[in-house]
């Protein structure tokens, strides 16, 4: 029995070799090693930035009745100023005759008018439209005695073409001061009174000399 094994053992081995045949060899291909990817990190701290929110409808331009609007206002000039004494008098108010006393500077220094070089305040209508459009607003929240300084923009001002010593396009500067306020026009100051004229000495009566 053995010897039938070994002899069909030979047998399929001499067969194999007479055919030339082997035993396949698994299929083998290059491994390929790629790098791992992993998430660009963040910088420590480092917030993601939310998308920017629509502003809100602001009310000032958004009246009842009217289409609603949005966005960013807008200033398209300004009158600015500085308080350099803030009164204890009344708070000024609107429609009332103002006596001030100021001084204007062109932006290079010049001087161009003073009533306080003149020793005579000035007195207008506030609101009236009787000066400039920088001072009808310009003692806005002023009290009674205060001082302040206004820079008016040219378009509150003279405009684009100027006036007198005023060039075109020109801000202004002015101190000013609130000296009083009334429901009518002031009386103006008395004039001081003046000396009587001198009387001529009388013509004389005496005889002269023949």
């Amino acid at each position: 029995m053995k010897i039938a094994v070994f002899g069909l053992a030979l047998t399929t081995s001499a067969v194999l070799a007479q055919s030339g045949a082997t035993t396949p060899k698994q299929a083998t291909s290059p491994a390929t090693h790629r790098p791992a990817t992993t998430p660009a990190r963040r910088p420590a701290g480092t917030a993601t930035k939310a998308p920017a929110a629509a502003p809100a409808a602001d009310p000032a331009f958004n009246p009842k009745g009217a289409p609603e609007v949005t966005g960013t206002p807008k200033t398209l000039y300004a009158l600015t100023y500085i308080d350099t004494k803030i009164g204890d008098g009344p708070l000024a108010e609107d429609e009332k005759f103002y006596t001030v006393h100021y001084t204007g500077w062109l932006p290079d220094g010049t001087k161009f008018d003073s009533s306080v070089d003149r020793g005579q305040p000035f007195v207008f209508p506030y609101g009236a439209r009787r000066v400039i459009m920088g001072w009808d607003t310009g003692f806005e929240g002023m009290h009674v005695g205060g001082k302040r300084r206004i820079l008016v923009p040219w378009q509150l001002a003279y405009g684009a073409a100027g006036r007198g010593p005023i060039p075109p396009k020109s801000p202004l500067v002015f101190d000013i001061e609130l000296i009083a306020q009334s429901a009518t026009p002031p009386e103006p100051p008395a004039q001081p009174a003046q000396p009587a004229p001198s009387t001529p000495p009388p013509a004389s009566t005496s005889q002269q000399p023949k």
